[in-house]
């Protein structure tokens, strides 16, 4: 009997948005991430946003938007890292509705003591955070993932999800989720990218 021909995957893109000081390390889960997919045969756009040491908010919108409009008319996905989050965030409130997405995960979302001079980010702070416009600019709601000992984090995570009207999961000994706290391949990120799985749980492993 001959085998039954393999379905193409869905027609879906994926959007990854990384960080402050954020070059694309290969070490990176992002980095792992965008290889998974890409190996399943997913489409996905992994850009470099401009001078990340000293990110310009009106050059990461004006890049992020132009990423949105390359993500065609099916399934869009967008996976977004500290200030990432923070740009997602922002941007929402006023996200014109034919670059709208249906998921986002948002993770280490940052909490007002990360946004100084010093980390040359502070004009990405969130100012008031409308739910309503935030819910509008994703089909489905913003899934949160943060870790209990975030240094950068919101003072209590669940509670700011909360108010947001998002479901939040809290690792327990995650860091800021990077390389040094051991995020290199991250499965439970892929399963959440390819099917929705949630919680999204931590690295058990190296």
């Amino acid at each position: 009997m001959a085998e039954m021909p393999s379905l193409p995957p869905p027609a879906r893109r994926f959007l990854m948005v990384h960080g402050v000081q954020h070059r694309r390390p290969r070490q990176h889960w992002l980095w792992w991430l965008t290889e998974a997919l890409r190996q399943r045969g997913e489409q996905v756009l992994y850009p470099q946003f401009p001078t990340p040491e000293q990110p310009s908010m009106s050059e990461w919108i004006d890049l992020l938007h132009a990423e949105l409009a390359q993500l065609g008319d099916q399934e869009r996905v967008v996976v977004c890292h500290s200030l990432g989050c923070a740009l997602w965030l922002r941007a929402a409130q006023t996200l014109p509705a034919d670059l709208r997405v249906t998921r986002v995960l948002l993770v280490s979302p940052l909490g007002d003591q990360a946004f100084t001079v010093a980390n040359g980010n502070e004009e990405f702070k969130p100012e008031r955070i409308d739910h309503e416009l935030l819910a509008a600019a994703s089909t489905k709601p913003p899934h949160v993932v943060v870790s209990a000992t975030d240094p950068y984090a919101p003072a209590n995570p669940r509670a700011w999800s909360a108010a947001l009207d998002l479901e939040c999961d809290i690792l327990p000994a995650a860091g800021h989720i990077t390389p040094e706290d051991g995020y290199g391949p991250w499965p439970a990120a892929l399963a959440w990218c390819l099917r929705g799985q949630a919680p999204v749980s931590a690295v058990t492993g190296p």
